[in-house]
């Protein structure tokens, strides 16, 4: 029953120790805390986490989907996040309302259709130069590797860099999202107490970066070939808004710096994870480099979809309230904030048979459900570069099978480690390989595959 407008506020149960304690075990075991406080509450909890403070989490697909789709101006998601003091205020994920909806829109078109088509040679080529440096025969991390890959092919395909531009900007950026993922979700560290402070050297490093893309944006503005390039700044450097106005330079080196953090650590990080999970399952590995040979992709779409199911490298969506918001058979009061947990949702047995088993089939001719698999998030807020991030996987996966023979093991699954922002493999995603003849390698690596919707 929906509470009437008389209704008092009220919150799900939780525990009762104090806040501090309650924080201090969801930052350092979160996953156990997590899931004892779904065990012993339910579908609906009240904790205090870092940088959050009291949060209402949910892990039912009902209330997730009465969260992601009430209206915009009742659960904001931009200007509460912690997110804000390190992307900027002009980025995607700290604004809401109609900024929020003019912002996205102008975003959207680089993502969708032949322009999406146009990157895929650019991810094929970075990942076949990083994988021809794999030694054969040899255990290596995957993780650092594929934000190499990542990165690279973000900064080619978004920021259209090349030259000393490209080469700074690598210097620049894995420090700056290292730093920018700790100190986003550690506010007490957000003070300047100098260079070599976390804060004072992630200053020194956003004025680094804004220095370039300055330089980039300069270019683009000069470029007499503008509306032949295909990079999404080009692109985004000819957008206006409904008023006609051209993106300013704060909006558009926020916006790239988002599109950078939203797409590259995390993309790395399921690519990690989805080496460890395919070695460990010989059958499936089997299965996907017969099928990548051939050209095939329908299971190698579904094995990233059930990595993404079972080791989502993102915890949850957080929605922060404005207006009193009835959430299931409880009226929340403004200044709450609501998570809707990825962790807790795609792991129940009553959403998913099996739901600890790493089955890709589940996904073989099925989409996952819309409120039950979160990889992305939901509702008017989902993912912009969602479509970009599978393709990566999908041509990343594709050129690792036809290129090199993956070697199973028998080892127990690597941990979960939580990097600031997103959960990756504890060991680094390892992995053993060994270089293909060319003439077994199947396909090139740099042919085209059709794009994810």
């Amino acid at each position: 029953m929906t509470p009437s407008t008389d209704t008092p506020f009220s919150t799900p149960p939780g525990p009762t120790t104090p806040p501090w304690l309650q924080a201090a075990l969801a930052a350092f075991v979160q996953l156990r805390t997590l899931r004892r406080l779904h065990r012993t509450y339910g579908d609906a909890f009240t904790v205090h986490l870092m940088a959050l403070g009291k949060v209402v989490v949910i892990a039912d697909p009902a209330l997730i989907k009465q969260t992601f789709t009430a209206p915009s101006d009742v659960l904001f998601a931009g200007e509460r996040s912690p997110l804000r003091q390190v992307l900027g205020a002009e980025s995607l994920l700290t604004i809401d309302g109609m900024k929020h909806l003019q912002q996205r829109r102008l975003l959207l078109p680089p993502f969708h259709g032949e322009r999406m088509r146009s990157y895929e040679a650019i991810v094929a080529e970075e990942a076949g130069r990083e994988l021809g440096t794999w030694p054969d025969d040899r255990e290596l991390p995957t993780l650092e590797p594929m934000m190499r890959i990542t990165l690279n092919a973000i900064l080619r395909a978004v920021f259209g860099a090349a030259g000393a531009e490209l080469e700074a900007l690598r210097r620049i950026l894995p420090e700056l999202v290292t730093i920018g993922s700790r100190v986003a979700t550690l506010p007490f560290l957000q003070r300047d107490l100098g260079p070599r402070s976390p804060w004072g050297r992630f200053r020194a490093l956003r004025a680094a970066f804004d220095e370039q893309v300055d330089a980039l944006i300069a270019d683009a503005r000069g470029d007499v070939a503008l509306a032949e390039r295909s990079d999404v700044l080009a692109l985004l450097v000819q957008a206006t808004h409904a008023d006609g106005r051209p993106m300013s330079r704060d909006e558009l080196a926020d916006q790239l710096l988002t599109l950078l953090v939203a797409g590259h650590e995390t993309t790395a990080a399921t690519l990690s994870w989805a080496i460890e999970r395919i070695r460990r399952h010989p059958d499936l590995l089997a299965r996907l480099q017969t099928e990548a040979r051939e050209g095939g992709r329908e299971l190698r779409d579904a094995t990233i979809r059930e990595v993404q199911r079972t080791r989502p490298v993102i915890g949850g969506a957080a929605r922060y309230v404005m207006q009193p918001f009835d959430l299931g058979p409880w009226r929340l009061r403004p200044g709450t904030t609501i998570l809707a947990s990825a962790i807790l949702t795609q792991s129940d047995g009553r959403f998913y048979d099996d739901p600890v088993r790493f089955r890709p089939e589940r996904f073989v001719g099925a989409k996952p459900d819309t409120y039950a698999w979160l990889p992305f998030g939901g509702g008017i807020r989902r993912c912009i570069g969602a479509s970009f991030a599978h393709m990566e996987m999908d041509v990343v996966l594709r050129t690792l099978l036809c290129t090199h023979d993956l070697r199973p093991t028998s080892a127990p699954g690597e941990r979960w480690r939580f990097r600031g922002v997103a959960f990756a493999p504890a060991d680094g995603g390892r992995a053993v390989v060994r270089r293909r003849h060319p003439t077994t390698a199947g396909p090139a690596t740099g042919t085209a595959v059709p794009v994810a919707a």
